[in-house]
C-alpha cells in the first residue's frame, strides 16, 4: 500500500524530515507532496501548514484514509517497517492527548528549530521521482 506524506514545503525541519523518510523507505511506499501544492489544495489540506501549529498529513491511497499529527507518525512507522514499525507501535501505547501535545510543541517551534524558507536544497533524483504536486 502506498502513502502520500504532505509536509510544510516552507519549513526547513519538515524538508529535512522528508529527506530522512526518503532514505529510510527502502520499499518505496511513501511519496511526498507539499501542503502548499495543488494536490494538497485539491484535498483541502493547505491550512495544515499554518505556522502556529502545522502538521504533516498522511493519505493512505489504498483506502483514502487520512492521518494527522502523531497518528501520521504511527502510520508512517507501520509502512516503513522494521524498527520504525516497532517505534510506531510503542508510540501508539501513549495516550493520544500526550503524544499530540508533544507533536504540537515541536510543530509550533519547527521554524525556530530549522528555519523557514531560505536556501532550497535540490532533491536527489530518487526523491524528485517521489514528489507530487
Amino acid at each position: 500500500m502506498s502513502l502520500v506524506l504532505f509536509f510544510d514545503g516552507e519549513c526547513g525541519f519538515c524538508n529535512r524530515s522528508v529527506r530522512v523518510v526518503n532514505r529510510l523507505d527502502r520499499k518505496g511506499v511513501v511519496d511526498f507532496a507539499p501542503l502548499q501544492g495543488e494536490m494538497s489544495r485539491g484535498l483541502g489540506l493547505e491550512g495544515y501548514a499554518e505556522k502556529g501549529g502545522g502538521t504533516m498529513v498522511i493519505l493512505r491511497e489504498g483506502d483514502g484514509e487520512m492521518f494527522y499529527r502523531s497518528d501520521a507518525l504511527i502510520a508512517l512507522g507501520k509502512e516503513l517497517g522494521g524498527v520504525w514499525e516497532i517505534c510506531g507501535r510503542v508510540l501508539g501505547l501513549v495516550p493520544k492527548g500526550m503524544r499530540d501535545g508533544v507533536y504540537d510543541l515541536v510543530a509550533r517551534n519547527r521554524y525556530r528549530l530549522a528555519g523557514k524558507g531560505g536556501v532550497c536544497e535540490v532533491p536527489d533524483e530518487g526523491l524528485r521521482k517521489r514528489m507530487r504536486g
